[in-house]
């Protein structure tokens, strides 16, 4: 079981930044790829970022390649989501997920574990 706590979610002005972090309890960290995600309302949720096991291998959807940045620290059992030039449609809770593989995925249906969500609201 590997229980996942998001924090660093705040209001923000559009082109600001944000340091999202997500602290996992569990045993063998490194055991787990580790994927953000995000939701609005109405709507599923969207790949936002995606890190390998390792910490050597990322992917990012579209919208966020150049501004979001995700990393981990395995020695913390921490990954984090450095979210720089925010704009308007950023605005959403974001998830933290862990996926029992050493690779990571798009599909939010492949991963395990979830974390409650941290809400990110960009102003203009």
């Amino acid at each position: 079981q590997v229980q996942l706590v998001e924090s660093g979610g705040a209001l923000v002005q559009a082109g600001g930044s944000l340091r999202l972090s997500c602290a996992a309890s569990v045993r063998n960290f490194d055991d787990y790829a580790m994927g953000w995600f995000r939701q609005t309302p109405g709507k599923g949720r969207e790949f936002v970022a995606g890190i390998n096991w390792y910490g050597d291998k990322t992917n990012y959807e579209d919208s966020v390649k150049g501004r979001f940045t995700i990393s981990r620290d395995n020695a913390k059992n921490m990954v984090y989501l450095q979210m720089n030039a925010l704009e308007l449609e950023d605005t959403a809770t974001h998830f933290c997920a862990a996926r029992g593989q050493w690779t990571y995925d798009t599909d939010e249906v492949l991963y395990d574990f979830w974390g409650q969500g941290t809400q990110v609201a960009v102003s203009s």
